[in-house]
This record gives structure tokens, sequence and C-alpha cells, in this order.
């Protein structure tokens, strides 16, 4: 592969420590994979011509990218956003999980549970975090009571997620 320079030859720095293969700033869009997979197994969502995918882990909001390097990433409940070749969008609310990045540019997020964002009613939302916050503020057992305090992180996340 050669770069649009005046040499026409590949730039020394711009060479991936994965792959060995020359790369120019024009083709850092190439196509990365992603599979969406929720508890059940199911595939909730599959592509493979993403540009960029937003994920919300543990160590903060990370934007991957083809050629990203490979890591294992903890997800925190929150919104996965997926920018597509065409310039469209999609996202999705997941409860948590985790984010694989592999050499060859393949995303794999294997989530406790994900949903697109438009199936969520904010209503709905606000409805379920005013009873979570009557149970966690010491309205039941302390089982009910750490069940509600984890209810309430994911529906506020959600709630962020949807603004």
């Amino acid at each position: 592969m050669l770069c649009p320079t005046r040499s026409n030859s590949p730039s020394p720095f711009l060479t991936s420590r994965y792959t060995n293969q020359p790369m120019c700033a024009s083709r850092l869009r190439s196509r990365a994979s992603l599979l969406l997979r929720s508890r059940r197994g199911q595939a909730a969502y599959e592509m493979d011509s993403s540009v960029q995918v937003n994920i919300p882990a543990e160590s903060g909001e990370m934007g991957v990218l083809a050629n990203h390097v490979p890591s294992i990433e903890q997800l925190k409940p929150g919104l996965v956003e997926i920018i597509e070749e065409s310039g469209g969008s999609k996202q999705f609310f997941l409860s948590g999980g985790f984010a694989i990045v592999q050499p060859d540019s393949q995303l794999s997020i294997n989530a406790v549970e994900g949903f697109p964002l438009e199936e969520f009613s904010s209503e709905a939302v606000r409805s379920q975090i005013t009873e979570a916050q009557k149970i966690a503020s010491g309205g039941g057992s302390e089982q009910d009571i750490a069940e509600a305090k984890i209810e309430l992180e994911v529906l506020e996340s959600m709630q962020a997620s949807m603004k």
C-alpha cells in the first residue's frame, strides 16, 4: 500500500505494529467488524463496515477505530454508538459486559443486556428511577436495597444516555 505523498512511499511512523502494514491517514477508515451479543446468545447487531464504535469502558469512554490496539475492556452501564461508513449511526444501551478488540480490527461486545436506545421511554425510566430510589433509601431488606442501588446506577446511566 502506498500513501499519497510526493515521493509515493509509505511514511515509517504510520506503520501498524500489529500487521506490519503501512497505513495512510486516508485509509484509517478501514473496516471494523462488530458483533453485539445478548445474554441469550443472540446477535443483537452484526455488521462489518463500521468506522468507529464508542463504548462505555470502566476506564472511561473509549472510541474504537480500525487498527486499534488489541484489548479487553470491562463495560459499565451506558451507551454504545456505532458510526457506520455511510455516515449514519446506531445507538444501543448496555447494562454492562465486555468489549474485545482483536488485532484484525474486529470488535466483539458481549453484554448481559443490550437494546436499541429508541426502545426506551423517558417517562418509564423516570418512573422506575422513582421506585428504585424509594427502595434504595431504606424501603426493604438489605438485598432489596443492594439490588435497588444497582438498578439506580443502570437507570441513571440510561436516563443520561437519552438526553
